[in-house]
């Protein structure tokens, strides 16, 4: 009787420690949605190394989550929807950019604060937007010789234009 006892209670703790990861696997996979958010939108040219569940942060602390990556048809730029814990009221003015940890690292969506008094509201889009820069085009101009064309505002491989 003694051994069904301890039988039961091991496979108890097994099924504990189970759940347990699959619950932290769901929130780092995004699956389990923070409710008490806010979204925000924003356009990018290039959300290379972003997927839905990457980290959003301001000063180096996650403030949120991007929940949505939509192509846009018309602009043929990525929509983007982030949703930002409550309670973080970001000006108006700030800057969305995508940034990686270090030269081989992941990337994250980074919130650069602006300094407007008045505040984004629930579902308001960035308009000052970054997009990510890919590593292997800024190796090429560099290897190449040419880095004159490295566009002003992303780096991404456009044309500089004045």
């Amino acid at each position: 009787m003694a051994e069904n006892r301890l039988e039961v209670a091991v496979g108890a703790a097994v099924m504990a420690v189970a759940i347990g990861f699959l619950v932290y696997a769901a929130q780092g996979a995004g699956f389990l949605r923070e409710t008490d958010t806010y979204p925000l939108r924003a356009s990018f040219r290039s959300v290379e190394g972003i997927r839905v569940g990457s980290d959003v942060r301001l000063a180096g602390v996650k403030i949120g989550t991007v929940a949505s990556l939509t192509l846009n048809p018309q602009t043929f730029y990525a929509d983007t929807v982030v949703a930002i814990r409550r309670g973080i009221d970001l000006p108006e003015d700030s800057a969305i950019v995508i940034s990686s940890e270090g030269l081989l690292g992941g990337h994250f969506v980074e919130i650069l604060p602006g300094g407007s008094p008045f505040n984004l509201e629930a579902g308001a889009e960035i308009e000052d937007t970054q997009g990510s820069v890919s590593l292997t085009t800024l190796l090429m101009r560099f290897v190449g010789g040419d880095g004159s064309s490295i566009d002003k505002a992303g780096g991404d491989g456009a044309p500089a234009t004045e």
